[in-house]
């Protein structure tokens, strides 16, 4: 059992301690964006099912007014949307008491001169960074293997010979969806993808300089859809070389439903050379995809990262292209 002790922290004496707690720099603002729903709702047991009518083809078509002919009758017909619970836990963290007496001006508060009460708070700040970026990474890496997959990639784009980031690509990119284009409401971009494009608009060579003085706001042109930038790894696929996916999100294209009431304890632990205390945390959310159900026999429940971007454990529902989470542009 690794327990923190005294000779862990970093005491400075007579000098000012910022108390900042070193957390991710991954920004995780795609959360909080068009294209992603977060939402709270109890759910019982791995997966939730809801249930909906599939479109009918040829529900309206030519009547032959010479005919009396029996008339063929369309049947209607239902599939599920499937989103699976992925199950989380915070920690355990452990530190001794005599750690905090050791760093008491580190971690004290007013109403607590021991500091275990600060350590909840600097430990809170982390893990609710964590939080968000499990989350936004999960659910990217969910995203985009069903876009890339779904429907004989349908909405997908790849830039031939590994080739960087165009406006012409993401032209491209936004085609896949024909006349339902205008769904696309935001673009998620790896932050090398996102320099591309503004190294792309800049040169008077490739664009004019009417482009490159329409970026010289900070911004590049990006067909009046805003973009979220994060280096999450699920936007970046090594090899040689690296490729990238940039995700173009329709409404709620993804829905991360806060499933289980988050557990969170901070326990004294006695019994050791140095009393301990002892933080630990569980909770659980769902994940969802628009257009796809969670394949509940291949894929299975509280999935690992491998199945949770395989393309075949997410199975096509909706009947059209037109009605999945987005598109996805690949490049170099």
């Amino acid at each position: 059992m690794a327990i923190g002790r005294a000779s862990d922290f970093r005491i400075y004496n007579d000098q000012f301690f910022s108390g900042l707690a070193e957390t991710l720099q991954q920004d995780t603002s795609a959360l909080r964006t068009a294209g992603i729903n977060v939402v709270t709702r109890a759910l019982r047991g791995d997966y939730e099912y809801r249930s909906f009518l599939k479109k009918i083809n040829g529900l309206v078509s030519r009547r032959d007014t010479t005919s009396t002919s029996a008339a063929t009758d369309l049947e209607m017909t239902m599939d599920e949307m499937v989103s699976v619970k992925l199950a989380r836990k915070i920690g355990p963290v452990a530190q001794t008491l005599d750690a905090f007496r050791k760093a008491a001006l580190v971690f004290q508060t007013d109403f607590d001169p021991s500091g275990a009460q600060g350590y909840s708070r600097y430990l809170g700040q982390m893990y609710a960074k964590d939080i968000e970026a499990d989350m936004l990474d999960t659910s990217l890496l969910a995203c985009r293997a069903f876009l890339e997959a779904a429907s004989s990639n349908a909405n997908r784009h790849v830039i031939a010979a590994n080739g960087t980031i165009t406006s012409a690509a993401l032209v491209s990119t936004l085609a896949r969806m024909g006349d339902a284009a205008s769904r696309v409401r935001a673009w998620v971009m790896h932050s090398k993808v996102y320099f591309d494009l503004v190294q792309f608009q800049i040169n008077p060579a490739n664009n004019g300089s009417d482009l490159a003085f329409q970026v010289m706001g900070g911004t590049p042109a990006s067909l009046n859809r805003p973009v979220i930038v994060t280096d999450s790894p699920s936007l970046r696929v090594a090899g040689t070389p690296d490729l990238y996916r940039t995700i173009g999100l329709v409404d709620n294209g993804i829905e991360i439903i806060e499933s289980e009431t988050q557990e969170i304890v901070l326990d004294t632990v006695t019994g050791l050379e140095n009393i301990v205390a002892r933080m630990q945390g569980e909770y659980a959310y769902n994940l969802g995809i628009k257009g796809a159900k969670w394949d509940v026999t291949n894929g299975g429940a509280n999935p690992n990262a491998t199945a949770i971007g395989t393309a075949t454990n997410w199975d096509v529902v909706s009947t059209s292209n037109k009605d999945f989470a987005g598109v996805v542009c690949i490049s170099g």
